[in-house]
């Protein structure tokens, strides 16, 4: 009989054992989601070895002037009147995100002498070559560009290089001229051209806020650029990254690019957290007191 109680006894606390693990693994889930880091969208990232079979880039389409070698995407050469992008070629469905993308603009032309700069985008279309640094004019979506030339035709406070943000509904004209004054929603000055290491620019859209931060001396430190609330971005848009050049020119080239899925501060998946925790500690403290009393049965 003694026996039998002890052989159901390790039945029941087998099967507890297990219940425990998975439901550790479900709250191990809950944490890793509230936990940016541990969600880095691969379909949305571009990481090197860039290519696949041939001359393709897995998930992503490229045109124009871009050439993809081993170690970097070259948007532009150092040529004047070129143009180049590369989209990637599935849309995001990620309510939340943070972009980490590592780029370099060099060149041989001297200070103010060199341009025309480059541009990210989260947009509704994709591949579409025009005018706006080496994209489409009249977009829908989100455009965050790094112009490196002056064109000084209308008031300015700043200067350039000059990282901007512009968000469109497919009616503003973005206006080369004025340096896209006049439609932009924030900027700041960031010297990016020639640099000894390469930049990392970080773009994170999390509950209608729009954050970008720079870190130009390659030390994973982030530094604030701009930060705007009540931006509404829809999902289902493309990512994608573009350069031009004009009379003056630049190398325009991405290293590499880094898609997170984040949490916003969200009070519920904060809640969900505490309480998941609180019920494994729970289970944690009734499973050592059922083993105690086992031993002390037996």
């Amino acid at each position: 009989m003694s026996h039998l109680f002890k052989i159901c006894s390790n039945n029941l606390n087998t099967k507890f054992n297990v219940f425990i693990i998975l439901f550790s693994f479900l709250n191990r889930e809950v944490f890793s989601k509230w936990n940016t880091r541990d969600y880095m969208k691969r379909e949305h990232s571009l990481l090197k070895p860039y290519q696949g079979s041939g001359i393709t880039v897995p998930n992503w389409d490229f045109m124009g002037s871009t050439i993809v070698t081993d170690k970097y995407i070259r948007l532009t050469p150092d040529l004047q009147s070129k143009s180049g992008s590369i989209w990637n070629s599935i849309p995001c469905y990620v309510n939340n995100w943070e972009l980490q993308v590592q780029f370099k603009v060099h060149g041989k032309g001297k200070e103010s002498l060199h341009g025309d700069g480059m541009a990210i985008w989260y947009t509704r279309e994709r591949m579409k070559q025009g005018p706006v640094f080496g994209s489409k004019d009249l977009f829908e979506g989100l455009a965050v560009i790094i112009d490196t030339y002056s064109n000084h035709n209308g008031e300015h406070n700043h200067q350039h290089p000059y990282i901007s943000s512009m968000i469109n509904n497919g009616s503003l004209h973005y206006d080369h001229d004025r340096d896209g004054t006049h439609t932009e929603l924030a900027g700041c000055e960031v010297k990016v051209r020639n640099l000894q290491t390469e930049a990392h620019l970080l773009i994170r859209y999390t509950g209608n806020t729009l954050t970008v931060m720079t870190d130009l001396d390659d030390k994973a430190v982030w530094k604030p650029c701009f930060n705007v609330d009540g931006v509404e971005l829809p999902t289902g848009y493309y990512f994608g990254f573009s350069a031009a050049t004009g009379d003056l020119s630049d190398n325009h080239e991405i290293i590499a690019v880094r898609l997170y899925e984040v949490d916003s501060d969200d009070p519920v998946t904060i809640f969900i957290f505490i309480i998941t925790s609180m019920l494994l500690f729970l289970l944690y403290v009734i499973n050592y007191f059922f083993r105690r009393k086992l031993l002390k049965t037996a």
